[in-house]
């Protein structure tokens, strides 16, 4: 589990595919401190297992559903990437709370100044929308963030320049994917409420707000 508050921006030096998999080594600092073999590291927001630890870099293999679903399917050397180790018990959380499983990506539309902030506009699938709320989490690239404003196909978040500075927003513009990932805490209501057709996607005849008020909320 993660906060969504960026650690450090690591370099990929190197990325080897074996098929629809791949093994990329990323040279870092900050994260490299306390970490061993076999711990969870969110890498542009995907929860991924270190399999090799050097001086100055880690290594993670990365299995086909990850490359699929996910920006690690077009990275390359030389690309930053934001890292964040797993959040320790007696850490506060000051993002908000991030599994590191991808839900799909989007795309940056449009990028604005807003007096010294930044407006980032993503669009994204029905799929993904569904579960973006006005004031609500999401985590872009695995950056905790607030959605200012929803649209029939996106969303807006304000970026504040520290956030801009310590993580690869920086270096995004118009037409960038992006990894996104819902609050958690929609998905595990959604489950519970809506009977699914089989274990992997929702029914959606009726709406959550219709749920609620058949059961009189």
């Amino acid at each position: 589990m993660f906060t969504g508050i960026i650690e450090e921006c690591g370099t990929v030096a190197a990325v080897k595919k074996n098929g629809s998999s791949a093994l990329i080594t990323i040279s870092a600092r900050i994260v490299l401190e306390g970490t061993k073999i076999g711990d969870s590291i969110s890498v542009d927001g995907v929860c991924l297992t270190v399999t090799g630890i050097n001086n100055d870099s880690l290594s993670f293999f990365v299995m086909n559903e990850t490359v699929q679903r996910t920006t690690l399917k077009s990275i390359s050397t030389g690309n930053k990437l934001n890292l964040e180790r797993a959040v320790m018990i007696d850490t506060r959380l000051s993002g908000h709370l991030v599994s590191g499983h991808i839900d799909g990506t989007g795309k940056i539309e449009k990028t604005e100044q807003d007096n010294g902030a930044m407006i980032f506009t993503v669009s994204a699938p029905p799929e993904i929308l569904r579960y973006i709320i006005y004031k609500g989490s999401v985590a872009i690239d695995g950056i905790s963030l607030t959605c200012m404003h929803i649209c029939d196909n996106s969303f807006k978040v304000s970026i504040i320049p520290h956030t801009i500075k310590v993580t690869t927003l920086k270096n995004k513009k118009a037409g960038d994917d992006v990894n996104i990932e819902c609050d958690i805490i929609g998905k595990y209501v959604e489950k519970l409420m809506i009977r699914p057709k089989n274990n992997n996607v929702p029914e959606q005849k009726k709406s959550i707000e219709k749920l609620l008020e058949e059961a009189g909320f």
